[in-house]
C-alpha cells in the first residue's frame, strides 16, 4: 500500500471514502482527512485497506460501476460492515464538472467520489447474490452473440462471393449453437433457484414478455417488484422527463436508465401491441390520437414495466380478468 498511515479512530470526525477502480489497483481517498492511498485490487490489498479503514469513522464508501473490476472490493467491504455505494460513472463525471474539477486522474476521481459521498449521500446497497451475477453474465453473453449473428446475417445477404458466403454461413451456424447452449444454461440456472423461477414464471405470464425479455428483467432490473411504479420507470429510462422553463412547457422525453432493459421491453411491447388485449387497445387509442408509432410503443413499454412491477410485488401471475 502506498501513502501515509491513517490517524487513529476518531469518535467525532466522519470520513467519506472514494475509491477509483481499475483492473490492477484501487486509488482510495479519505475526505476530509485528505489522505490518499493506492492498493492492489486483490484480496491482500483489500485486507490491508479494511485494516486501515477500521481506524477511522467511515460513513460511506463510494465507487463507480466498472464491469467486473469493482465486484471484489464491493463484496469485501460490504461483508466487513461498511456502507458501500456503487454509482454510474457518468454521475461522478457530471459531479466533477459541477464541482469545477476538469482534470481526470485516478487520484482526482477518488477524491471526487469521496466528495460526492458527502454532498449527495447516495444510497448504499448490498451486492446481489453471486448466482445472479453469473446469470447476468450469461444473459449479456447471449445478447452479444445475438447481435453478432444479426450482423453476420446482414453481411451474408450483401455478399456475392461464394467463398465468403460459405464462411459466413459456418460462423452463423456456430453462433446459433453457442446461443442455444447459453439459453439452456440460463434456463437451468433459473430453474435451480426457486425464487428466480417464480419471478421468471410471473414475468412470462404477461402476454408479450417472452423468455429473453423475462431473463433480462430478472438480471438487469433486480429492483423490479420492490419499488414504486415511478421509481421503476426511472430506473429503466422510461419515465417522461419534464422540460419546463418559465411560461414554456417543453415536450416530455425519456432519458437515461438501463439500455438493456429498454431493448428487451421494446420487442416485448411490439408483441404486446398485437397479442395483449388491454395493451393492444391502449396502443390503438394512442395511434388514433395522432401519436407516432415509437411514442405509442414507448408508452406500451412503460405500461408493461409497471404491470410487471405490480405482479411481482403481489406475487401473482397475470390473469385476463383479475378481480
Amino acid at each position: 500500500m502506498q501513502g501515509k498511515d491513517l490517524p487513529k479512530r476518531s469518535a467525532t470526525m466522519e470520513v467519506y471514502v472514494g475509491i477509483d477502480i481499475c483492473k490492477d489497483r484501487l486509488d482510495v481517498y479519505l475526505h476530509p482527512l485528505g489522505h490518499s492511498v493506492r492498493i492492489a485490487n486483490s484480496a491482500v490489498g483489500l485486507k490491508a485497506l479494511k485494516r486501515q479503514l477500521c481506524s477511522v469513522k467511515v460513513v460511506r464508501i463510494v465507487m463507480e460501476a466498472t464491469g467486473k473490476y469493482h465486484r471484489q472490493a464491493f463484496r469485501t467491504l460490504c461483508a466487513a460492515g461498511f456502507a458501500v455505494c456503487v454509482i454510474n460513472p457518468l454521475r461522478a463525471r457530471l459531479f466533477a464538472e459541477a464541482h469545477g474539477t476538469l482534470a481526470k486522474t485516478d487520484r482526482a476521481d477518488a477524491r471526487i467520489l469521496a466528495l460526492l459521498g458527502e454532498g449527495l449521500a447516495p444510497e448504499a446497497r448490498s451486492p446481489v447474490p453471486e448466482s445472479l451475477e453469473a446469470l447476468q453474465e450469461l444473459v449479456h453473453a447471449r445478447a452479444a452473440a445475438t447481435a453478432e449473428t444479426t450482423a453476420l446475417v446482414n453481411r451474408l445477404k450483401a455478399s456475392a462471393t461464394a467463398f465468403l458466403k460459405a464462411e459466413l454461413g459456418r460462423r452463423i451456424k456456430a453462433l446459433e449453437g453457442h446461443i442455444g447452449r447459453l439459453e439452456a444454461e440460463i434456463a437451468r440456472r433459473i430453474a435451480a433457484e426457486p425464487l428466480l423461477a417464480r419471478r421468471y414464471a410471473i414475468l412470462q405470464s404477461i402476454p408479450g414478455i417472452g423468455k429473453v425479455a423475462a431473463a433480462t428483467l430478472l438480471v438487469d432490473l433486480a429492483e423490479l417488484g420492490r419499488c414504486s411504479r415511478k421509481s421503476v420507470a426511472l430506473l429503466a429510462g422510461l419515465a417522461p422527463i419534464a422540460d419546463d422553463s418559465g411560461e414554456t412547457s417543453g415536450p416530455r422525453h425519456i432519458k437515461g436508465g438501463r439500455a438493456s432493459v429498454r431493448q428487451a421491453l421494446y420487442m416485448a411491447a411490439v408483441a404486446a401491441a398485437r397479442c395483449n388485449p388491454d395493451l393492444a387497445t391502449f396502443y390503438k387509442r394512442l395511434r388514433a390520437a395522432g401519436k407516432k408509432a415509437k411514442v405509442a410503443l414507448t408508452a406500451v413499454m412503460r405500461k408493461l414495466l409497471v404491470l410487471a412491477n405490480t405482479l411481482l410485488k403481489e406475487d401473482r401471475p397475470w390473469l385476463p380478468n383479475h378481480a
